[in-house]
C-alpha cells in the first residue's frame, strides 16, 4: 500500500509563489516518473509537470519559465516550485507517481491541493 501526502496549497495574489509537495510512503522499492496535474472548475485535469527518476524535467507551455519540478528520491518528494503566478494557475494540484513492482507500474495519485490566485 502506497501513500501520497500533498501539502503547499493556498491562495496568493496574482504574482506571487508557493511550493508544493508530495511525499510517497508506505511499500515503496522504486519509483519511475512524479509528475504534477491540475484541474480547474469545469475544465479537464491537465499535465502541468513531470519528472523521470533520472531528472528529466518536462513542462506544460502554459508554465514553463515559471514553475519548477524536482524531486529527493531519498525522501520520496516531489515538489513544485510555482512563481509568478497567475489568476489562471487557480485549480486543484494533484501528484502522480508511478511505482515499480516488478515487471508492473503503479500509478498514484495525492488527494489534491487547492491553490488559488486572487488579482
Amino acid at each position: 500500500q502506497v501513500q501520497l501526502v500533498e501539502s503547499g496549497g493556498g491562495l496568493v495574489q496574482d504574482g506571487g509563489s508557493l511550493r508544493l509537495s508530495c511525499a510517497a510512503s508506505g511499500s515503496i522499492r522504486s519509483i519511475n516518473a512524479m509528475g504534477w496535474y491540475r484541474q480547474a472548475p469545469g475544465k479537464q485535469r491537465e499535465l502541468v509537470a513531470v519528472i523521470t527518476s533520472g531528472g528529466t524535467a518536462n513542462y506544460a507551455d502554459s508554465v514553463k519559465g515559471r514553475f519548477t519540478i524536482s524531486r529527493d528520491n531519498a525522501k520520496n518528494t516531489v515538489y513544485l516550485q510555482m512563481n509568478s503566478l497567475k489568476c489562471e494557475d487557480t485549480a486543484v494540484y494533484y501528484c502522480k507517481v508511478g511505482i515499480l513492482s516488478g515487471i508492473w507500474l503503479y500509478d498514484y495519485w495525492g488527494q489534491g491541493t487547492q491553490v488559488t490566485v486572487s488579482s
